[in-house]
């Protein structure tokens, strides 16, 4: 890693600068400068404004898994830029989140499926694969990892998946609902987010269902030009450097892919690395090629400039694969 690359990660915003002292050059969080790097973290607007925007967890409605701005995906970047359960604005948000669990411990959120695709038309507390482990990667990365509620969902998790994956499923309030595919095939989203959250999980992290997980999103990348299950196809659009990690792209899944250490040396990953770190400029840093127009104002919502965090988040990767340039 360069050293201008470094010195201008520190300069940016808060959170990556935070994250680049710990995970990065692995400063202690006792360190005055780390300290005041997640100080001014907690306080910056754009993060607070996150935070205050819980207030409609109740009332936001799911109706499609791919809006970057659901207060899913940014619960999932606030457990990803560091905060957790030591931090007081959270208590509330948790609170709030674990109150809707059913029987099996699953979250469920507020879902619409319209008839015609085999829900109710109507807005149900209910959950999906495409929703549901998000939730779960969140709180365990929070610190809650040992909560009950959060055990067994992901117990109930595990028990979902199939011999290639996990498959397209929702709670029973949602119907008959069930993505466009082949009844038997993985869905390769729901599989990339379950096999995230249960890594998290002490006692998951090196188990069967992982290892299918993993497989699965290898086995697709193999095989991309022939196996689109549910339409989730790794083309063009998938390889394009994007972030925050809450969709099916080559970065998500390789920040996935790459905390394994089994997989260290599994040439379909390396390739995949290989691909994303390609794309770096002469100085190291890397521009998002595609935006997520939710995150408008973000330093990786726009294709012009190199990203700060897009760049640190794809370092953060290839350090865990160890295979650093």
């Amino acid at each position: 890693m360069h050293d201008s690359v470094t010195d201008w990660l520190l300069r940016s915003d808060p959170w990556t600068a935070y994250n680049t002292r710990i995970h990065l050059l692995g400063q202690n969080i006792e360190d005055a400068a780390v300290k005041k790097a997640r100080q001014d973290m907690l306080a910056h607007p754009q993060i607070v404004a996150i935070i205050d925007s819980f207030a409609n967890w109740d009332t936001e409605v799911v109706s499609n898994h791919k809006n970057a701005g659901l207060l899913i995906h940014k619960l999932a970047f606030l457990a990803d830029i560091g905060l957790s359960t030591a931090d007081n604005a959270l208590a509330p948000i948790i609170e709030t989140v674990l109150q809707r669990t059913d029987e099996y411990g699953m979250i469920r959120v507020p879902v619409n499926i319209p008839t015609h695709f085999g829900g109710s038309g109507k807005t149900e507390w209910g959950w999906a694969l495409c929703d549901t482990p998000t939730i779960l990667y969140a709180l365990a990365k929070f610190g809650l990892a040992e909560h009950p509620s959060i055990k067994a969902e992901a117990s109930y998790l595990a028990s979902l998946i199939g011999e290639n994956g996990w498959r397209c499923t929702v709670s029973p309030e949602l119907g008959k609902f069930r993505g466009p595919g082949k009844k038997d095939d993985p869905c390769p989203y729901a599989t990339l987010i379950s096999t995230k959250a249960l890594a998290r999980l002490p006692g998951w992290h090196d188990s069967a269902p992982t290892r299918i997980g993993a497989e699965c999103l290898l086995r697709l990348w193999e095989h991309s030009r022939e196996q689109h299950p549910y339409l989730f196809y790794m083309g063009t659009d998938f390889r394009k450097l994007k972030a925050p990690s809450l969709w099916y792209d080559i970065v998500h899944v390789t920040e996935v892919l790459s905390q394994f250490r089994w997989l260290k040396d599994d040439p379909r990953l390396n390739e995949m690395i290989a691909h994303i770190l390609d794309q770096a400029d002469n100085e190291g840093r890397f521009t998002p090629q595609s935006e997520w127009k939710a995150w408008k104002g973000w330093d990786f919502a726009q294709k012009k400039a190199p990203s700060a965090w897009l760049t640190y988040h794809i370092l953060r990767i290839a350090q865990q694969a160890e295979v650093y340039r």
